[in-house]
């Protein structure tokens, strides 16, 4: 009777096993689609990406620092010119 508690045992920690096993193959394969699905709802949405964001983000700041020297030195050179 031991004997064959213990085969029952081993069957069901084989079984509950393989279902974990099992489990994580569905997560695997449900999180992969629904990545899929996401990145391409992006795409279609045509959202940019975080890299491209930055970087336009910074040419903007730059351009706006050269934008900034450019009047200040307008303004300096019409004051010269008022003078005159």
């Amino acid at each position: 009777m031991a004997s064959t508690s213990n085969r029952f045992l081993d069957d069901i920690a084989r079984l509950a096993t393989d279902a974990a096993g099992a489990a994580q193959g569905v997560r695997r394969e449900v999180e992969t689609v629904v990545k899929t699905q996401i990145e391409k709802l992006l795409r279609e949405l045509d959202v940019v990406s975080r890299e491209e964001f930055e970087a336009v983000r910074e040419m903007a700041l730059i351009a706006r620092e050269e934008n900034d020297k450019l009047a200040a030195r307008l303004a300096e050179l019409e004051a010269k010119l008022a003078k005159s």
